[in-house]
């Protein structure tokens, strides 16, 4: 999240399109090849991420919950961009083990030394072959969350037609949505990204009324991939980005099913409140220039709930 434009990393928000219209629209990822190798060799793949992005998060969720941590090593950028994009240091928590680089972009020249793309993250590096695999998250987690050996199909067949609807709709109006409506430069691309948010909120809601997950008593793909943007709502989008109707918790449903992810222990240590509110309340000239990130609130992801009673003979 972030463009490179002739070589240089803009940290400001994304500007929308020629057409003008305010509306914000994601560039397309530019990395898109198939995973080799099934099953994966360990240490071959190694995993360019950050903590405050919730595309890179799907993917984190997906290896945490196949039991791939041993297998795909990790690089996490520091919690904030800078001038310079993701950045890393020499050692300790937020360097790269793979290059000991002190930027991703220095990765994406090692893809073409010509790039001028978007420098984002995720970004799956396959060390036998030496090259970049996928920067495409969706992608990934497809890729990892079918593996052979390795955890529970992500992605059963039986489910797939289920798991594509779900990822078709939830996309568009909901992970995306909260950015469109952030990022808008006009009051209409800012209502139309909102009303999307919470349309899909609502039909979510309704849905877990009687289904414990997505795909009914079966964790997949698109229950990973909606999560992040639960994890940020109450503590980033309801405010940095002014999807204020309601928040989170607000829906007993949506965040009782929250919490239900959250108690998986593999689920519940990706998840980081304080990074979340430093990287969505960063310093910006459009929607917070000062950078003063806000105390609260206040989540209690702990609190009880009893969704297995949805599903008492799944775990």
């Amino acid at each position: 999240m972030g463009v490179m434009i002739a070589g240089v990393y803009h940290l400001e928000d994304p500007a929308p399109d020629s057409k003008l219209d305010g509306a914000y629209r994601r560039q397309a990822s530019t990395i898109r090849n198939a995973l080799p190798g099934d099953p994966v060799e360990a240490g071959r793949f190694h995993l360019y991420a950050a903590w405050n992005c919730p595309w890179a998060h799907r993917v984190l969720l997906t290896r945490a919950v196949k039991g791939l941590e041993d297998v795909i090593t990790v690089a996490y950028a520091r919690p904030r961009r800078t001038p310079d994009g993701w950045v890393y240091d020499f050692e300790g928590e937020y360097s790269d083990s793979l290059f000991n680089v002190t930027a991703l972009h220095q990765v994406y020249a090692r893809v073409d030394p010509a790039y001028t793309g978007r420098v984002t993250v995720p970004l799956l590096w396959d060390r036998v072959e030496n090259c970049a695999v996928s920067n495409e998250s969706a992608d990934l987690v497809r890729m990892l969350g079918t593996l052979e050996g390795y955890g529970p199909n992500l992605a059963p067949p039986d489910k797939l037609e289920q798991i594509d609807y779900w990822n078709a709709k939830i996309y568009p109006h909901l992970n995306n949505g909260v950015y469109r409506a952030g990022f808008a430069r006009t009051q209409e691309a800012y209502e139309a990204g909102f009303q999307d948010v919470f349309a899909m909120l609502d039909e979510i809601e309704s849905h877990l009324d009687t289904n414990r997950y997505l795909c009914g008593d079966v964790l997949t793909e698109a229950d990973l991939r909606l999560f992040p943007t639960l994890a940020r709502f109450d503590v980033a989008y309801h405010y940095a980005f002014r999807c204020n109707l309601r928040r989170l918790v607000d829906y007993p449903n949506l965040w009782g099913y929250a919490r239900d992810l959250y108690a998986r222990p593999e689920i519940g240590r990706t998840v980081k409140p304080d990074i979340y509110k430093a990287g969505y309340f960063s310093p910006s000239e459009l929607r917070n220039p000062l950078g003063i990130v806000p105390l609260g609130p206040e989540v209690d992801w702990t609190a009880p709930q009893d969704r297995r009673s949805l599903s008492p003979a799944t775990s």
